[in-house]
């Protein structure tokens, strides 16, 4: 039996987005711009999907843009901002903990003479409203800080350094990556008070090579590179339709069930937490762990490889950190102050609507026999 504990990387495909996708590849593939019969189904199917992520989001569907995922959202909404404010509000907020499609992007604008404050996380993995207003000055042009961490689910309050921000600096933009919150914790963009906001698809149980931008009304974000008239002119070029249409599947399919999941992986973290912290002497559990389907764990003393190699022999399916870093030390918890051999030790252990309790029981079980193992080995 294989236990997938990886689901913050990517989750597995609900069938209704396989279905969706099944069908646009085989029966319905026109080119939604075209203007026969195919063009104008192809056309509904992309209108549909894109009413069905709003719906999940809750805002308008004239505010979606789709774009390839995630990353490119991020980017096109914090360089798409930064061009905006341009002109006298050159400075950007964000944290050490960003995802590096945030944090790099930033890093990228400070080299082209943006000035960039990098706040430094709490011991969760959050970032505080009094962080954001300490910091904020009339030039801050945009903030961009994510709603659930994607390493460790530390949640942010969102709503509430909008609500500071806006108070002091009304004109200064706000983005937020909610990759890791969305059918996970409950949200929408206008109660986050956010000007942009970003989703992925393989995140809900939907295809990679999707994901969407959140574009405040009436805010003219600029596109980032040059084309047709798709997606408002703000993401040219002809639309991925089966990546789109399994995205509005997995949306629909997700927002029916998602108080009930989100419980339900509550619940089973929690399992996780008690069950390791009982079982398993010296672990730790790092960062708050404010989302339901994540949990960070480390085992000081030990190399995160190895237990991942033992545990993957194992037929169990875990993570270093966020599966961007391919191996590299996780920035996230450097900036959060843990030390470096919590951090060489640490694990993530992510969940679905698709993970049970006995999963959560087998991993207990088998990390405390590979923990065992490896302890004879060191002395």
């Amino acid at each position: 039996m294989t236990i997938y504990f990886d689901n913050a990387a990517t989750t597995k495909p609900c069938p209704e987005a396989v279905e969706a996708v099944t069908r646009c590849l085989v029966q319905d593939f026109g080119n939604p711009s075209s203007g026969h019969a195919l063009g104008r189904e192809a056309a509904g199917a992309l209108r549909t999907a894109r009413e069905r992520v709003a719906a999940a989001l809750g805002c308008d569907p004239g505010e979606v843009i789709f774009t390839s995922g995630g990353t490119e959202a991020d980017n096109m909404a914090i360089r798409g901002a930064a061009y905006l404010r341009r002109h006298g509000c050159r400075h950007i907020i964000t944290s050490q903990a960003e995802h590096d499609a945030v944090r790099m992007t930033c890093r990228d604008l400070a080299s082209a003479g943006y000035e960039v404050t990098f706040l430094k996380p709490d011991s969760t993995g959050a970032v505080s409203v009094e962080q954001v207003t300490e910091a904020l000055r009339e030039d801050t042009g945009l903030v961009s800080l994510m709603l659930v961490n994607n390493e460790t689910g530390a949640v942010t309050d969102i709503a509430g350094i909008s609500s500071a921000v806006k108070r002091t600096n009304p004109n200064t933009l706000i983005h937020t990556d909610c990759v890791q919150a969305l059918l996970k914790v409950p949200f929408t963009p206008k109660k986050l008070g956010v000007d942009m906001l970003t989703v992925s698809s393989h995140k809900i149980h939907g295809p990679k090579g999707a994901g969407a931008l959140y574009v405040r009304r009436g805010l003219r974000l600029p596109g980032t590179v040059t084309g047709g008239g798709q997606e408002g002119g703000v993401r040219p070029g002809t639309e991925p339709m089966p990546a789109i249409v399994g995205f509005g599947a997995a949306a629909l399919a997700g927002q029916k069930t998602f108080s009930e999941d989100a419980g339900r992986m509550a619940e089973i973290r929690d399992r996780l937490r008690d069950g390791l912290l009982r079982e398993i002497p010296g672990l730790r559990i790092l960062g708050s762990s404010g989302a339901p389907h994540i949990l960070s764990i480390s085992l000081p003393g030990y190399k995160s490889e190895v237990i991942m190699n033992l545990l993957d022999a194992r037929g169990i399916c875990v993570a270093k950190s966020s599966a961007c870093k391919r191996g590299a030390r996780s920035h996230v918890l450097e900036a959060m102050g843990e030390s470096a051999e919590v951090i060489d030790g640490a694990i993530r252990v992510s969940l679905s609507k698709y993970s049970t309790p006995e999963e959560a029981d087998a991993f207990i079980r088998e990390l405390k026999d590979a923990a065992g193992t490896l302890r004879v080995k060191l002395r």
